[in-house]
């Protein structure tokens, strides 16, 4: 069986991320039978890897937010005259601001989204400090649901559907199964496993349909709920997307 990097065995593992265990690594806080691991050291994949009480204390404090964000917004990096999302991460926008720390730089710093919506786009937007949490929504093999509510214009029959449910190719690629269905006339939710660029948009698009609203009411386990547009709101203990 071949031996795998000590900092990619942690992220499979959903200990860390690979960035978080090379940082452990470098402060000598991950140990393989006693011996300190080094940067690039390779292991056995069924290895047992012991993790220092101060890197799971530094684990602990990482924080995971859920906004509700608004149309205007970016979910990264700003561009033009848009702000990014994390601008909103602001103690005054808490849903409850005695959550919120004194210095609010303390959760801002590190926070980054998992995952985007974009800029047209409103409803549940996940930022966070937490490598486990960012490969749970984004890494390769995730199949997290997303769920999203659409309106449109346009004719909406069963043969669009059908099309929209599976069917349909973006970027030449075949896109995965996808429960679609009519909420009311001009008004579908779709649930995805996936999560390509305007997603949405370019599927409704190659069935002439045209999304006028877009909004994410869930991810995964996680539900926006009641959260006011421009609010967040901690990730409670307890609760998980998968």
């Amino acid at each position: 069986m071949a031996q795998v990097r000590v900092s990619k065995l942690l992220a499979e593992r959903g200990i860390c991320s690979r960035r978080e265990a090379d940082a452990f690594i470098e402060r000598g806080w991950i140990t393989i039978d006693g011996k300190l691991v080094t940067l690039g050291e390779k292991t056995e994949p069924d290895q047992i890897i012991d993790l220092h009480p101060r890197a799971q204390r530094r684990q602990d404090k990482l924080v995971t937010v859920l906004l509700n964000k608004p149309i205007g917004y970016v979910s990264a990096q700003a561009e033009k005259s848009y702000q990014p999302a994390v601008t909103l991460i602001q103690t005054e926008n808490c849903i409850n601001p005695k959550d919120a720390p004194d210095n609010i730089r303390n959760i801002t710093d590190g926070l980054a989204p998992a995952g985007r919506l974009d800029i047209d786009s409103q409803g549940l937007l996940v930022l966070t400090q937490d490598g486990r949490v960012a490969r749970t929504l984004i890494g390769p093999d995730n199949e997290i649901e997303k769920e999203y509510v659409a309106r449109v214009r346009g004719q909406v029959n069963d043969k669009k559907l059908s099309l929209l449910r599976h069917g349909l190719k973006l970027d030449d690629r075949q896109l995965k199964p996808a429960k679609i269905s009519q909420i009311e006339p001009g008004v579908l939710n779709f649930t995805l496993r996936e999560g390509r660029k305007r997603q949405i948009r370019r599927m409704c698009e190659l069935v002439n349909l045209d999304v006028s609203f877009l909004k994410r009411v869930r991810i995964g386990n996680i539900q926006l709920g009641n959260l006011p547009l421009g609010k967040w709101r901690f990730l409670r203990s307890g609760e998980r997307f998968n």
